[in-house]
């Protein structure tokens, strides 16, 4: 799944309209548009958008794509896991607890 299409699903999840960036992050409804449309967007301007649809912008490194898309997988169902276990499973290491719901999860096909 693209990052566009990442953006414009997460969107919906939280019953935003374009328009609604603009009070978010400050973004004119017409370049929050384009961006999500699949245009070219810098980075600054993706932390923003990031920002302002309550998500992080990460990078996964190759070698650790299989370990965490199997825990994004195992997350369904309300399942509880630790950041500490993404981080794991990229070698790195932090505490941090989260809840996810299938109907609200942000991670479905992410890595489609």
């Amino acid at each position: 799944m693209n990052l566009a299409k990442q953006m414009k699903d997460r969107r919906k999840q939280l019953s935003l309209q374009q328009k609604d960036m603009k009070l978010r992050i400050g973004m004119e409804q017409q370049q929050y548009s384009r961006i999500e449309a699949g245009g070219n967007a810098n980075l600054k301007n993706l932390e923003l958008i990031a920002e302002g649809l309550d998500s992080e912008l990460v990078l996964i490194p190759k070698e650790a794509l299989h370990q965490v898309r199997a825990l994004l997988e195992s997350t369904y169902l309300d399942k509880t896991f630790s950041l500490a276990d993404v981080h794991s499973a990229v070698g790195e290491n932090q505490n941090s607890q989260y809840q996810v719901n299938k109907i609200d999860d942000p991670w479905e096909d992410i890595l489609d």
